[in-house]
């Protein structure tokens, strides 16, 4: 859709790119690393210092408490910490239980690790977990689950009641737990994040995944971390150094002054998406085509069933050719037909481009 989207000279909704400002301090410190010639290689676990300021941001943010010596490994963006992950605590052929609709990256990183992906299909518009449904999924070999929180496509935010679900089975069945919180710091309406690691006894099999992309629009630096206990993390860093060395160490400088930015940097940003949301929700609600609203994360789910097509590529097309708007089709998210009549929209771009993206859904 991206390719579609510059052929034709449309606006961007689909690709979750991030174009947003990055804070001007964390491009100031990265450019300083460069020039104090931090370029060599730094610890496969990263940059202590940059551990150290995690763990202090764990313990007061996610109430999470982190050794940052064996427990943190700053790794090559999320998406590396999930790979470093499931290649180094997985076997080829055991089940990974994925909740539909699901991020595309997971699924296929995991049929590349040989695991075998299962899916626990949740039901919109609340996307909620259920332990009913959680459970008849499980099989033999189920070793793992994932979750994402907030979510994406759905923008869904676990509650405490849903991971108290999680605690119980993956108890019961011993399962790894893995977490995907990049999006931690985007909420809306006043929402609390619950990292799962905190809940009941999660602790002990949960490798919590966290990452700086979103929340310092820094997609091309790769840079995100992976919280396990000792153990765990010691085969997270073994596979992360032979698939990635280390991540990019003077990058890893810049985002260590993003880790000292003042709480109202991160309420002016959620005020900024929940600006975007608004306006881009109530343009898709105008043109017939009902917005899911997402609880946290930039992304929103839209039903384009009006549009008659027999499938959501073929709607994300017709969009984008009477609009000039890109989108996501919703099977990118479902291997069953869940998605056919749903595009996900992404809403981290300049307001300006999403007030024009309204105004060319308004055409409709």
């Amino acid at each position: 859709m991206t390719r579609l989207c510059s052929e034709q000279g449309g606006i961007n909704l689909g690709q979750g790119l991030c174009q947003m400002p990055t804070p001007s301090v964390v491009i100031a410190a990265a450019s300083e690393a460069l020039k104090a010639d931090h370029n060599a290689y730094s610890y496969p676990e990263g940059e202590l210092s940059l551990r150290e300021l995690i763990a202090a941001k764990l313990l007061a943010s996610n109430h999470i408490h982190a050794d940052p010596m064996c427990e943190i490994t700053v790794t090559s963006g999320t998406a590396a910490a999930f790979t470093a992950t499931i290649h180094g605590l997985l076997e080829p052929g055991d089940g990974i239980l994925l909740f539909e609709p699901y991020y595309g990256y997971h699924l296929a990183a995991a049929k590349v690790a040989g695991l075998r992906p299962e899916l626990v299909t949740l039901q919109g518009p609340g996307f909620a977990l259920n332990e009913e449904t959680l459970r008849a999924a499980i099989s033999p070999k189920t070793r793992a689950m994932v979750l994402v929180t907030p979510g994406n496509p759905t923008g869904h935010m676990m509650t405490r009641d849903e991971l108290e679900i999680v605690d119980r089975v993956a108890e019961e069945f011993d399962l790894l737990v893995i977490t995907d919180e990049i999006y931690e710091e985007i909420r809306y309406d006043g929402r609390e994040h619950i990292s799962p690691a905190t809940v009941g006894d999660l602790g002990k099999r949960t490798v919590t995944l966290m990452g700086l992309s979103k929340t310092f629009a820094i997609t091309g630096w790769r840079l995100g971390y992976a919280v396990a206990p000792p153990e765990l993390s010691k085969a997270i860093t073994l596979v992360h150094d032979l698939f990635y060395i280390c991540a990019p160490t003077p990058l890893q400088h810049g985002v260590a002054a993003g880790f000292q930015l003042p709480p109202s940097f991160f309420e002016e940003q959620r005020q900024q998406y929940a600006a975007r949301r608004s306006l881009l929700c109530d343009a898709l609600d105008r043109a017939g085509l009902p917005a899911i609203r997402p609880e946290g994360a930039y992304y929103v789910l839209s039903d384009v069933s009006r549009l008659g097509q027999p499938d959501s590529m073929a709607c994300a097309v017709e969009l984008l050719e009477r609009t000039g708007v890109a989108t996501v089709p919703g099977s990118a998210f479902h291997q069953g037909s869940g998605g056919d009549q749903l595009v996900r929209l992404c809403f981290a771009l300049p307001m300006e481009s999403i007030e024009e993206a309204a105004e060319r859904l308004g055409r409709l």
